[in-house]
Order: C-alpha cells, then sequence, then structure tokens
C-alpha cells in the first residue's frame, strides 16, 4: 500500500553558463566589443536584434488577448474589474506625472545643457527630425481615442496594437463570463492555448542572447561611445536621475506595499539585461507577465495591469522627456521662465498619454511637446539624436521595472495578490514541486 508523501528532493543547481542571464550578459558584452572594433561588422548584425523582437511581439497579442480573456472570464464579481482598471489608471497617472516632475527638477538643478558650449539655433538642421515631428504632428488626443478602436478584430492581432486588442479582449471576457457555465468549452481551450503560447514565450526566450547580441553589436558599432562622450552630461544625468527614481520612488512604493524593490529587480534580472541588450521593453513583455502571476499577482490583475502600463505608465519616457526639453534649452541659451517650464509639463502630461503605444515614442512625444513650446526650436532636438538610442536602453529599463512595481501594488490594493508567492519568488526560492507517493517496503 502507499506510504506517506515523499518530499520531492531540492532541484539540482544549473551550471552558471547555462542561465539565461548568464548568456545574455555575456552576448551584450560580445556584441559591444564587436562593435568598437569592428563597426562596419556591428552595424551588420542588426537583423539578429530585428529577427528577436520580431518574434517575440509575433506573440504579444495572443498573449494578451488570452491573458485577459480567461482572466476576467474566470472572475466572478465583475465589478472587480471595473474597479481593478480605476485604481490601475490612478496610479499611472500619479507616478508618470511625478516622473515629468523629477525630470523637470533635476534638469533644473544639475543644468547639464549648460556644460556644452553656446549652440546657435541657426546652424542647427532641422531636417534631421523631420520625420520625427511629422509623426508628433499627427499625434492628437482625438485620433488617439479613435486609434484604439480597431477597424476589426483581426486587425488588432494583425497590427499588433496593444490598445486594441485590450479594447477586444476586456469586453470579450466579460460576455464568456455573464454566459457562465455554457461558455465552459471555450474557456477550457483558451485555458489550454494560453498554457501553449506561455510554453512557446519560453522557447524563444531562449533565443534571446543572439538578439541581445545583435541589437548591441549594431547600436555600438553604428553611435560608438564617442557619441555618448560629447554629450556625457545629459547621459549621465538621465541614468542617475531614472536609478534614484527607482531605488527612492519606486523603492518607498514598494516598501509601502510590502516588498524589496531590490529584491524585484534581481528577480527580474533575465527580463532587464534582455530589455538593455534590445532597447526594448516589448522584447520582455510576455515572460513579465508570467513572472508577475508566478510571483502571486492574479492573472486578471496581470492582464490588464502590465499591457495598459507599456502603453501609460512610462515613467523613463517621462523623465527623458522633460530632462531632454530642458537640456536642449539650456545648449541654446534660451532661459525657460516659471510658465514656460509649467506650460511644458503641462503639455508633455497631454502628449505623453497621446502617443500610448507608438513605435519610439520617447522622441516622437518630445517632439510633440516642443511643438506646442514656440520657446525652444524644434531643431533643438538634432543635438540629442545621437545619444538617443543610448537613452532609449534607460527609458525601457526603467519603464519595465515601474510596470512590475504597478502589477504587484495593484494586485496587493485588490486583494489579489499571494504574499506567500511573492515572497517566495523575491527570495529566489524554486517553485514547490508537488510530493509524489512512494511505496511503503514490503513486510
Amino acid at each position: 500500500m502507499a506510504g506517506p508523501l515523499a518530499e520531492a528532493p531540492p532541484p539540482a543547481r544549473r551550471p552558471l553558463w547555462t542561465q539565461l542571464y548568464v548568456q545574455v550578459l555575456a552576448a551584450i558584452a560580445l556584441g559591444a566589443l564587436i562593435g568598437h572594433v569592428w563597426p562596419t561588422v556591428g552595424e551588420s548584425l542588426k537583423p539578429l536584434g530585428d529577427a528577436f523582437i520580431k518574434l517575440v511581439k509575433m506573440i504579444i497579442a495572443p498573449v494578451i488577448f488570452l491573458t485577459v480573456t480567461t482572466g476576467i472570464a474566470h472572475m466572478r464579481d465583475l465589478g472587480k474589474a471595473g474597479g481593478t482598471a480605476v485604481k490601475a489608471f490612478g496610479y499611472f497617472i500619479a507616478v508618470s506625472s511625478f516622473a515629468l516632475v523629477v525630470g523637470l527638477i533635476v534638469a533644473n538643478v544639475l543644468k547639464p545643457g549648460w556644460s556644452m558650449a553656446p549652440v546657435d539655433p541657426a546652424t542647427l538642421d532641422p531636417s534631421k527630425v523631420t520625420d520625427y515631428a511629422t509623426k508628433a504632428h499627427d499625434l492628437t488626443i482625438v485620433g488617439f481615442l479613435m486609434d484604439i478602436i480597431p477597424s476589426s478584430v483581426a486587425g488588432a492581432f494583425v497590427d499588433g496594437n496593444i490598445l486594441q486588442v485590450l479594447f477586444f479582449s476586456i469586453p470579450f471576457g466579460i460576455a464568456l463570463a455573464m454566459i457562465g457555465e455554457r461558455a465552459e468549452p471555450v474557456l477550457k481551450v483558451l485555458d489550454a492555448t494560453a498554457q501553449a503560447f506561455f510554453k512557446l514565450v519560453a522557447i524563444f526566450m531562449r533565443a534571446a542572447p543572439i538578439g541581445a547580441f545583435g541589437a548591441f553589436a549594431f547600436t555600438i558599432g553604428k553611435y560608438g561611445i564617442g557619441s555618448v562622450v560629447s554629450l556625457a552630461a545629459l547621459v549621465a544625468t538621465f541614468y542617475l536621475t531614472s536609478l534614484a527614481f527607482v531605488l527612492v520612488v519606486l523603492g518607498a512604493i514598494a516598501a509601502l506595499n510590502g516588498f524589496s524593490i531590490l529584491k524585484l529587480i534581481r528577480y527580474l534580472k533575465e527580463e532587464l539585461l534582455l530589455v538593455l541588450g534590445t532597447s526594448s521593453s516589448e522584447a520582455a513583455l510576455p515572460s513579465l507577465m508570467e513572472k508577475m502571476e508566478r510571483a502571486g499577482a492574479a492573472k486578471p490583475v496581470v492582464g490588464l495591469v502590465v499591457p495598459t502600463g507599456y502603453s501609460f505608465n512610462l515613467d523613463g519616457t517621462n523623465i527623458y522627456m522633460t530632462l531632454a526639453a530642458l537640456f536642449i534649452a539650456q545648449a541654446l541659451r534660451i532661459d525657460l521662465s516659471l510658465a514656460d517650464q509649467l506650460l511644458l509639463l503641462a503639455v508633455a502630461m497631454l502628449s505623453s498619454k497621446g502617443a500610448a503605444g507608438v513605435t519610439g515614442a520617447g522622441f516622437i512625444t518630445l517632439a510633440a511637446t516642443l511643438q506646442v513650446v514656440p520657446t525652444v526650436p524644434l531643431a533643438g532636438m538634432t543635438l540629442i539624436l545621437g545619444v538617443d538610442r543610448f537613452m532609449s536602453e534607460c527609458r525601457a529599463l526603467t519603464n519595465f521595472i515601474g510596470n512590475a512595481v504597478a502589477s504587484l501594488v495593484v494586485a496587493g490594493w485588490e486583494g489579489q495578490l499571494d504574499r506567500g508567492k511573492l515572497a517566495a519568488a523575491l527570495a529566489g526560492e524554486p517553485e514547490p514541486i508537488a510530493a509524489q507517493p512512494v511505496e511503503a517496503d514490503a513486510d
């Protein structure tokens, strides 16, 4: 007969070189070396990074659809979904707006633009930022809201527009929940399909070192370390400000909600290195959703908060916008009054939301903001064009951490955060393995 349950032995620690984060870190270092020593070769490796990002983007829409739809459909109280959305957007507005203020304050205190030799606005070539200006000009609040509605259900998935996929997924999940038991066959299929897609995410992540290698080799090969040196004050100020924002502001929010920001960063180290290597937080979106669920956040909360946060909770982008705008003004020796700066802040609050979901949103929203604030010429953006790629990595990292924090905070507010799972995940403990029955020895 069956004896007592035997505890499963702890899993053996894998060799360090098999850890994904170690592989990605080595790939970044190798890519930087090749890009620096052989710039032409580094530039030619761009397709490796592009291919990996396309690979991940291919599955983002179905992952979001399956996570959001099944999460809502399994909820018994649909009012909670609405409450979760309201709390999430309240959090996004408060924290992202504060990030804009932080960028403004730091620029006024440290004045990084004054470290450059005075630049004559007449010597700037506005044609270099024409494409960004055109895209920024097309951004309107009405246009943005209309664009959330897909022309067809299939169109949302074909275009890979996160907000359009959410717009369809949420009411579809509500409809399944309202149908009740009759929807169970559909839910079983969707649940099984979701498991398959997350397994696919794990498979694709094994190619992350190749993508990071190609993307980083291209960045260093094309732009070179020298381009950073000439604008070192801006780059250093932005990185230090973002770091302080993560450790102090997000750290305080995390502490008030019962977890450590440093432990969370350690928990997400693989994803953060992937974001660093590819300069794209989207490359790690599916993995972030999976890890937040593994850390105890309920699936409906993760499904609502993370995808919407990728469009509306862009802390790093917001710090960059106000900091970069004042840097340009200082480099051109334009003295912005308090009224000008408050106008800049107000416009940035709107433009940062209007460009949600737009590829390359950081530079485009900056263009949109400067177009409405005529005191600073749009051509001034050419001063930072050469280092924008290096700053995009920091923007993506800060945005990513901000959304991880948001998902845990909102889950905690909603009472849908398993504190035991969270503590175990942040402590680096492996997921528990179900104990297996063993046969008792024969008498």
